[in-house]
């Protein structure tokens, strides 16, 4: 397998003062031609909210979603009528298929949410959306590997994308 390695320093960084964030891929204000995926992972954003603060509604379609907080809640709403805390230890899977809307937001009023979001490219275009959330706190993994997001849907163990 490729290795390739992104230093924080050669990663895009923005700030909006209620976001930080640094971008591994091209993404949003950030762009570099070398850098606008690896494979099917398109996005691996590092991201800090402050506070009460978020994204609202807004739309995405053909794009397989992970969330994976790192420290504090990250709330979530979608137009497939799902409303979830997301808390470390858990992780989130946001099928776009052909299209949801959904608003991410931290889930408390004064500390940081840190947490990864991770967008790959399906292998398979204009799905009928889904959500899947799981937790991995019962995991003993601790400097171990475990494989947690897969496109293997007979693995119970994991969130299952496209």
């Amino acid at each position: 397998m490729q290795k390739i390695i992104h230093r924080e320093i050669d990663r895009g960084h923005i700030d909006f003062g209620w976001l930080k964030s640094a971008h591994s891929f091209s993404f949003g204000q950030y762009f570099d031609p070398e850098k606008v995926n690896f494979g099917a992972l398109r996005v691996l954003n590092d991201d800090q909210v402050e506070g009460g603060q978020g994204f609202g509604r807004h739309g995405h379609d053909n794009m397989e979603i992970v969330s994976i907080p790192l420290e504090g809640i990250l709330s979530h709403q979608d137009s497939m009528g799902n409303v979830r805390n997301i808390e470390t230890g858990e992780v989130q899977i946001m099928s776009a298929g052909k299209g949801v809307e959904h608003a991410e937001f931290n889930g408390d009023q004064k500390a940081v949410v840190k947490f990864l979001q991770i967008w790959i490219i399906p292998n398979e275009m204009n799905i009928t959306p889904g959500y899947d959330q799981k937790s991995y706190l019962h995991l003993d993994r601790h400097n171990r590997f475990a494989t947690i997001v897969s496109p293997d849907v007979s693995d119970p163990n994991t969130v299952h994308i496209h």
